[in-house]
């Protein structure tokens, strides 16, 4: 990165980073908020609360990656894996935002079970780091919790809590801000579902993120949604294809403008 540019990107990225931690969640893919309460979970299904993770029933695995609004030094990469056992389930994910000079990387470890036909458990603990440059490096441990209750066979809601304690970091002690958040998702019928999440970071006021999918067919789909949160919404065309789920999405920040991304699931066939 070029110095002139660090001058800029340098405040904007601790900014971000200082005022949002839901920030670098993906801006353009639904990921993280639709696939949670979706009836078929997958390796995403735990992206925003780890009991979604009890509804995975076959091994999956995926990748995403985003271009945050068009910007080569603001890129999003995240894998993910769901293993289901006998004994409950179990996750593995991986994130990375920035470049080789300023970044963010993060990992974490869930488990998840089902306590009966209508709940749902789980928990996740994460290592959380950030590369500054020349600036150094600090880290963090974190862990949250969440649980997803089944009202019918078609509408489940949950909670979620990430860093309940409020996990310090770096030299200076700052804090990561906890979020809790609250969420449903109703199959409305076969081609239509529906989903909604209320979420409060820490010092921030609450802000709701809302989305649907609609299934065309077996194989092609589209879904979308908004987030009061930044203003923005998002759009979305999904191809099913055999064991794999190809999702290309797309949002549009009021101010910050086209953010693209492109999601890869592999989902291994029922024997």
């Amino acid at each position: 990165m070029k110095p002139a540019l660090a001058i800029i990107f340098i405040p904007l990225f601790f900014s971000l980073f200082a005022g949002a931690q839901n920030f670098r969640l993906p801006a353009s893919s639904p990921s993280s908020r639709l696939y949670t309460y979706l009836p078929n979970g997958n390796a995403f299904s735990f992206a925003n609360n780890p009991a979604a993770l009890a509804s995975v029933q076959q091994f999956s695995a995926g990748m995403f990656s985003e271009k945050r609004f068009m910007l080569k030094d603001v890129g999003y990469y995240n894998v993910a894996v769901a293993v289901p056992t006998q004994r409950g389930n179990f996750g593995f994910k991986g994130d990375y935002f920035g470049n080789s000079f300023l970044n963010e990387t993060a990992a974490g470890v869930a488990y998840a079970r089902r306590l009966g036909a209508g709940v749902d458990v789980g928990v996740q603990f994460n290592y959380y780091g950030v590369n500054a440059g020349g600036y150094g490096t600090a880290a963090a441990v974190t862990a949250e919790a969440g649980v997803v209750i089944h009202l019918t066979e078609d509408f489940r809601v949950g909670l979620h809590v990430y860093n309940p304690t409020s996990v310090k970091i770096g030299k200076e002690d700052e804090e990561l801000p906890s979020i809790f958040n609250m969420g449903f998702g109703y199959q409305v019928s076969e081609v239509l579902f529906l989903t909604g999440t209320i979420e409060k970071v820490q010092h921030q006021a609450a802000a709701v993120t809302a989305g649907l999918q609609y299934n065309f067919d077996k194989k092609l789909f589209a879904n979308g949604g908004f987030l009061t949160s930044t203003g923005a919404y998002y759009l979305g065309l999904g191809l099913i294809q055999k064991n794999f789920l190809l999702n290309a999405s797309a949002s549009i920040h009021p101010q910050l403008g086209f953010s693209p991304g492109l999601l890869l699931i592999y989902i291994k066939a029922k024997k």
